[in-house]
Parts: structure tokens; sequence; C-alpha cells
């Protein structure tokens, strides 16, 4: 479709809920992103392990970022609006008014919270036969040892009163059309949901939560549709005023934000380059969806069972086939981690006008050292990081390891806190090779890596990825990859595309970079 001008095009509102922040974008029918928005959003943190957000701060944040993204645009232009979010728990009354998870008001549950990590355990020594689709073990990310941890220790004050329980990411789609039913994605990803049979009973019952099983799991989701479907009669009036919106616009069935990357990347046109994977299935590569924390989303045509990885899935990503999901719960924050709290960073604060570049004065420096004394992949051959800061989700499947630093000296000079830093990208790089190792062991074929999210715009990240797993690395030509699969939901939930197979095709996904191994960039 040709594109006359902003004011004659139809479009296309992707809205993606990160850890941080809330981000908006209006895209065109060919994938090009016009504008995008970003609005902050709190997290709190009570006591270790415990991260909280407020489900009214969330909608308030998609609220605003979609009003500038769409300012003068005519509203009956914009035919559909897409969700995705972190996978996060957010708890309702019967009057779908929040409720404290905890003491201090706040209602959302979020992924990275790890305070379910005993309860988790319990889980896995249950046995139940849905741990064959999480890798062998519960995670204390996913949402059953979250929601038993709410019971055990909050009965009368949050569970008693709880009437909903989301994902954060079918709150959203909720909050737009007051729908209540949930996306497939969300609920085989995160909450043991299995097509076409449904909720597992006996997994409930065998965990102590038999209590959902109650008018026919009305807490936890009685009705489902698969990402990209229409999910009830679009923007209610409430809605659509809050968002600036037309009543009725289109609004997608929900994905969890590193499955929007996947859907965003992973068709990606890359003709005339002889990588690997040209000329063969999309089950040749894979996608790595990295900003706070890493996703690395394998599909299969057959269901193939990785220990330590979760799935497999059908469906959850792309449409008939069957996903497989690695991670790292520790990416991002833990390389702002390592650096911030460094002696020498006071240094950098200086010299930096915004966050991102304290990271470009640091790969420069590196860069400098490189050239003084050798390779930089070599400069920190004394130095050593195990990055499981925050525990490993894949594919040791342990929540319960700790971080650590080796080769530590009493120096904390510029020199110090730029190979600390290359030493903990290496470190990332390398559970990233752990897991596409474990993943072909399993039956896999994994040829290409196809990036996206924020560390996507660190070249030094992107550049070990490629070094590390001897991988080429594909960088899409729209950054905001996560947005676009957002937006590609809200074309199908309009019905102007069939299908997410149709619109991933009218988007023309294409490259803009590739790094080889040893490449340089």
């Amino acid at each position: 479709m040709t594109s006359p001008g902003l004011a004659d095009e139809w479009y296309y509102v992707g809205v993606d809920v990160g850890t941080a922040s809330v981000r908006a974008a209006l895209v065109t029918r060919g994938g090009q992103v016009k504008r995008a928005a970003e609005e902050p959003v709190h997290v709190w943190e009570p006591r270790p392990d415990h991260h909280e957000q407020s489900s009214e701060d969330i909608w308030t944040k998609c609220c605003s970022a979609v009003t500038k993204v769409t300012e003068g645009i005519v509203k009956d232009h914009v035919r559909g609006i897409g969700f995705d979010a972190t996978c996060s728990l957010v708890v309702l009354d019967q009057n779908f008014q929040p409720v404290a998870v905890n003491l201090d008001g706040k209602n959302v549950v979020m992924w990275m919270d790890h305070r379910a990590t005993k309860q988790a355990s319990r889980i896995t020594a249950s046995g139940h036969r849905v741990m064959t689709r999480v890798g062998g073990v519960m995670s204390p990310e996913m949402q059953p040892p979250k929601l038993l941890w709410l019971k055990e220790n909050l009965r009368e004050s949050c569970w008693e009163r709880a009437e909903h329980f989301f994902d954060l990411p079918d709150f959203l789609s909720w909050k737009a059309t007051g729908s209540l039913v949930r996306s497939l994605c969300t609920l085989v990803c995160k909450w043991t949901y299995s097509p076409p049979e449904g909720w597992d009973d006996s997994f409930w019952t065998s965990i102590g939560l038999e209590d959902l099983l109650e008018n026919n799991h009305s807490r936890i989701g009685e009705r489902t549709c698969s990402p990209g479907d229409p999910v009830g009669a679009g923007l209610t009036p409430r809605a659509a005023a809050e968002l600036g919106l037309m009543p009725g616009t289109a609004v997608s069935a929900s994905l969890i934000d590193a499955h929007a990357g996947g859907l965003g990347v992973i068709g990606a046109d890359v003709s005339g380059h002889r990588l690997p994977c040209e000329n063969q299935p999309v089950t040749s590569r894979v996608a790595l969806i990295c900003g706070t924390s890493s996703c690395h989303m394998a599909v299969s045509q057959k269901p193939l069972f990785v220990p330590g990885v979760w799935g497999p899935y059908l469906s959850a990503m792309v449409p008939g086939l069957w996903l497989n999901e690695g991670g790292q719960s520790a990416t991002g924050r833990l390389i702002d981690h390592v650096v911030f709290g460094h002696a020498a960073f006071s240094q950098l604060k200086q010299q930096a006008e915004k966050r991102c570049h304290v990271y470009s004065l640091l790969n420069r420096h590196l860069g400098e050292m490189a050239r003084e004394h050798e390779h930089l992949d070599l400069l920190s051959a004394a130095l050593h990081v195990w990055p499981d800061f925050h525990g490993n989700r894949s594919p040791l499947a342990d929540q319960t390891l700790k971080g650590m630093v080796v080769g530590l000296s009493l120096s904390q000079t510029l020199d110090d806190l730029a190979l600390l830093y290359l030493a903990t990208v290496q470190a990332i790089a390398l559970g990233t090779r752990h897991i596409l190792d474990t993943m072909r062991e399993a039956g896999h074929d994994i040829s290409t890596l196809f990036l996206c999210g924020g560390l996507s715009k660190n070249p030094l990240f992107v550049r070990l990825h490629a070094n590390t797993t001897g991988l080429p690395v594909v960088l899409p030509a729209e950054r905001e990859a996560v947005l676009v699969g957002a937006a590609i939901l809200g074309a199908c939930a309009s019905r102007d595309c069939s299908s997410i197979q149709v619109a991933r095709q009218q988007s023309k996904p294409c490259f803009t970079q590739i790094y080889s191994a040893w490449s340089h960039g």
C-alpha cells in the first residue's frame, strides 16, 4: 500500500509495557514506525526479591503514550491497537479495584519478583505432568507459585478479596475493552494452560489452589483466544476517551513482550546475503529479545522438550509452530548494576549526558585499550563473571544461584570498570551460547540470531554475541521491533490482515546490519 501522507495513511498502534517504561508507536501498514513515545512507570522494591508495580499507574502511562503518538491523526485512520507486556501478575477485586500484594498497597507482582522461590520448588517437587511443558522446573517468575505465595502469606488481605487474577497483557486488553477473555499466549506460557484440553484441574488441586477451579475458573480465565484475534467490541467509550482514540477501535488479544519482539524480527527478509538461514524455514532462526532480561525464542515444526527451557508451546508466538523459550533473568539490569555501582562510575557520569551515553563511552574506552594492548575479547582474560545475580532461568533452571566475580584487585580505575563491564557482557553472551547449545541437543536446528530490544542497540553486546556463539547476528531495519510486533496484532484485530502471517509479510521486516563472528562492526 502506498503512503500518500501522514493524514491519509492507515495506522496501527503498538503498546509495549516493559519493566521500567511504557512505549507506544504509530505504525503504518508497511511496518514503518512513524512516531514513538515513552513514559516511565514506577517500580517498588519493599523487600529483597519483592518487585511491585501499580496497574493504575501503568494504564495511565499507556494512555499518555498513545495520546502522544496519535496527536493530530484522523482518529478513524487508527484501525487497531495491540498490547504486549511483561508477564507480571495483576490482582483485582470483584469491583475491578486493585488488591494489594503486600503491605504498601501495590497490586502487581512483577515478572522479576522472586518471593515465591520456595513455592516454585515445592511445585517442581510435585512432579505433576505439566512440568514437562516448562523444562521440568517451575520458575518463581511464572504465575502458579506467585498465586500460591499470595494464598499462604496474604490470605485475608489479598487472596480472599481477589476476584480476578490477570497476566499484565490480559489486564491491558480488559482495560481497553471490558472483555475478560484471556490470550492463549499468556495462559499457555505462564499459567500451565494447554489447548485444546484447557486447564488441568488436577494440577491446581495438587498444589493447594483448588479454589481457583470455582465458577469455571473465573478468577484466572474462562474464555481464551489467539493473539491477533479481536477482543470484545473494541475500545469502550471510556477507554477510547482516555487513549484519545475512537470507540470501537479494534483491540487484539495480547502477547507477552518477548513474544511480540520475536514476532517482529524472526521473519526478517535477509535474501541475497548468503546467511545460513536463507531459503531455510523460520525454524533455523532464534529471536533474542534483550532488555532488562533476555529471552531466546526458537520455534519448531514438532514439539521439542528442552531441559531447563520453557515450552514447547503450540502457537504461542508464530501460529502453527511450537515455541521454546530460554532466558536470562538479568541482563540489562545486571550490566547497569555492575557499572553504576562501581567507584569509577562517577568519572563517566560527569561526561555522559544520558545514561545510554555511559555505554558509548565505555565502548570507546575499551576500543582504546584494545588498540594499545591486544584484541578486545582478550582484555578480560584474567577477569571472570558468573552472571546469575538474579538466579538462572535457563538452562540450569535454578533461581537460587547467585552471581560471582573472580579476578578483582584493589584497583578501581576507569580501566577496571571497563574490563568488568566487558567481562559481564561476555558472561551474558556465554549464557546465550549455553542456552542455544542445549536447544540444539534437544533437536533445534539453529543457524542465525535475530536481535531486538534495548541491548541490541549496544554494538559491543551484539558483537560479543556473534563472537561467542559463532553465529551471524542480524539486527532489524526497524529497531523498535517489539512495538511493530504489537502493532501487527492491531492490524489483525482490525481485519485489515487476515492472519498474523499475512500481517508479517505486509510489514516487510528486513535487516539493517549483520554481525559475523569476530566482526568489528
